[in-house]
């Protein structure tokens, strides 16, 4: 009985004796401490080829075609014939406009020689002044004449030469819509279609919701646009870019009624034909610059059901959540229009091992090569309170 008497006080004392455990260390994450920045500002569009220039191909004069010199679906040079129309009728009529031509210079050169054998006889009074008068309104119809017949010469070359159907520009000529054979009764009918594709048109149309966040965002010195003509880049259905930088040279001056949106073209150069006319690409704005952004990794951003959060640590170490409004991206990283401000640690690593409230370790984060920044507008300069509308070159 005295041996379990003293066995209890001898195992209160080893209790006592042993130490308590630990607590566990605080989890190490990795903190972003973010800072106002300039990057480029990303604004795409879809947009539609057209091209710069349309013709129309009709015949001015009516006949039937006899030729048609061209391959459909080619490439032509101004001035390359297309259609040839039989030429029998305006051959005639051109040498007889240019016979009633020789003929009228005949009268009014035989009207000359009689005026001037009749006024040194005024003077002797060897012919009467109505004899000489009638010689001067003989010339001066002569003449006349002589006028008329030239301007039937004119008609009837033009006509001629009307035959021969040529190109007016340079361009892509299209499929032909009158045979050979076939009976032309003038401008009324069309003949073939020219598509000039060097220079090529891109239109697109930015929302009216677009262009009041552009104007408050000038306003309040948030984006600035390049000086000059607003340069934008074309990317293919595939990905792949359009070689050469566009511009855009036309804004239109008002919404379009259905879609609510603002028609803008640019102009393109397409030596080899990279892009076709009803082609869909995607336009992107280059040299747009936006100042003052906050700039965070995308992994540090989640997705809970009240919208975007970050974590955050405090001065005192704590994490604790943040929401934010993500607008856009650029490379890896998010652009964060509100809930961070200078100065703001947020927690990229190690989010997993933390929640609100909780003490955590900081680390500098180190960016690694999948958040590096984009740089579409180093090349281009940039002028203060520029914008797309007064950009533009109508």
């Amino acid at each position: 009985m005295w041996a379990v008497g003293l066995a209890l006080p001898l195992a209160a004392v080893s209790a006592c004796n042993k130490a308590a455990p630990h607590a566990p260390p605080p989890p190490e994450v990795s903190v972003l401490t973010v800072e106002p920045r300039t990057v480029p500002a990303q604004y795409e569009f879809v947009g539609q080829a057209e091209a710069s220039k349309h013709i129309e191909v009709r015949a001015q004069v009516s006949g039937v075609i006899v030729a048609r010199p061209y391959v459909e679906g080619t490439d032509v040079r101004k001035g390359a014939v297309l259609f040839r129309i039989d030429p029998t009728t305006y051959e005639a009529a051109y040498r007889s406009a240019q016979a009633q031509l020789a003929n009228a210079k005949a009268t009014l050169a035989n009207a000359e020689r009689n005026l001037a054998r009749l006024r040194p006889l005024l003077a002797d009074h060897a012919v009467a002044q109505r004899d000489v008068d009638d010689a001067e309104t003989a010339a001066e119809q002569a003449r006349a004449g002589v006028q008329s017949a030239e301007a039937a010469v004119d008609r009837a070359k033009k006509d001629l030469d009307n035959s021969v159907v040529r190109a007016e520009v340079n361009g892509r000529v299209g499929r032909a819509l009158m045979e050979l054979g076939a009976l032309v009764s003038g401008p009324s009918d069309l003949l073939t279609t020219i598509d000039q594709v060097d220079p090529i048109y891109v239109n697109f149309s930015p929302s009216d919701q677009e262009l009041l966040r552009w104007r408050r965002d000038i306003a309040a010195k948030r984006i600035r646009f390049p000086s000059g003509p607003l340069p934008v880049r074309a990317l293919l259905s595939d990905g792949s870019r359009l070689p050469h930088l566009g511009k855009v040279n036309f804004v239109d001056v008002s919404l379009q009624p259905v879609t609510g949106t603002l028609q803008l073209r640019a102009e393109f150069p397409n030596p080899g034909h990279a892009l076709l006319p009803g082609q869909f690409v995607r336009v992107q704005l280059m040299g747009v610059q936006r100042t003052g952004a906050i700039l965070v990794p995308q992994r540090a951003v989640q997705q809970g059901l009240n919208g975007a959060y970050v974590y955050v640590l405090d001065d005192s170490g704590k994490v604790a959540s943040r929401t934010v409004v993500a607008s856009s991206w650029d490379g890896g990283w998010w652009i964060i229009d509100a809930g961070l401000s200078a100065g703001d640690r947020v927690i990229v690593d190690g989010t997993q091992k933390v929640m609100p409230g909780q003490v955590a370790r900081a680390t500098v984060y180190q960016p690694s090569a999948d958040t590096t920044l984009t740089t579409r507008m180093d090349s281009i300069p940039v002028a203060p309170g520029a914008g797309p509308l007064t950009g533009a070159q109508r």
